[in-house]
């Protein structure tokens, strides 16, 4: 579904040149859960915005079902991000005069009655269904963060980034938010970003960057096959 190929992010810190993401390939197939990992600095972010399309690789290519960011037109870029993509951030982005109901329906492509009520059920799995006419600034940090997972999912993307979805949250909040997460991989695929190994104790692949190189990878995947056949 997704693939990048020898991945390259630099940029310019005053006369030095900087490799924000260095020589990564990665393969991102359908439900499937991958894991970011890494101290701050270490490139997970910027190899999240390479993969997503919100950033251009200066070297490498990036492909989403055989085809190559690079030889799309913006038109088509956005569309892909719009329709494809789904985006959750360690801040909400709500916007405080929108209900989190109205929040989430901003994101469906057509504001109609079928989108009203799956806005409404979406919602109500999260354990927001009481909540849903109430603004950002009467929830409390983890609900915000479940409206802004509904809008990340209303319109069934294939993938979603989750860039330091919990980095804002408690732990016992933090863990509810990435479960919420982890579901999602029954209609699509998850790549979270984060410090915190904790968080990704189900992801199917763990990939640590360090220095904006893979440093180490877990295909947890292949060591469940390899245990049921070998137990």
């Amino acid at each position: 579904m997704v693939q990048g190929e020898n991945l390259t992010l630099t940029y310019q810190d005053g006369d030095k040149t900087i490799d924000a993401v260095h020589d990564v390939s990665i393969s991102v197939e359908d439900h499937q859960f991958i894991g970011l990992l890494g101290p701050s600095g270490s490139g997970k972010s910027s190899l999240l915005y390479l993969l997503s399309g919100l950033r251009q690789a200066t070297e490498g290519e990036i492909y989403f079902d055989g085809r190559a960011y690079s030889k799309m037109p913006d038109r088509e870029r956005v569309a892909l991000r719009r329709t494809e993509f789904g985006f959750v951030f360690q801040q909400h982005f709500l916007i405080n005069y929108l209900t989190a109901l109205e929040n989430v329906m901003v994101a469906a492509l057509v504001q109609d009655k079928p989108h009203a009520e799956q806005a409404k059920a979406l919602l109500a799995d999260l354990g927001m269904g009481d909540k849903l006419h109430r603004f950002p600034y009467e929830l409390s940090g983890g609900e915000r963060q479940r409206v802004a997972i509904a809008r990340a999912m209303i319109h069934r993307p294939r993938v979603i980034f989750a860039d330091e979805p919990t980095g804002l949250l408690d732990r016992r909040t933090g863990m509810q938010v990435m479960a919420l997460l982890r579901s999602y991989r029954e209609q699509g695929s998850l790549i979270a970003v984060t410090h915190n190994p904790e968080i990704l104790s189900e992801a199917d692949l763990v990939i640590t960057l360090r220095d904006g190189q893979v440093a180490n990878v877990k295909d947890r995947v292949a060591r469940r096959s390899q245990e049921a056949v070998f137990p």
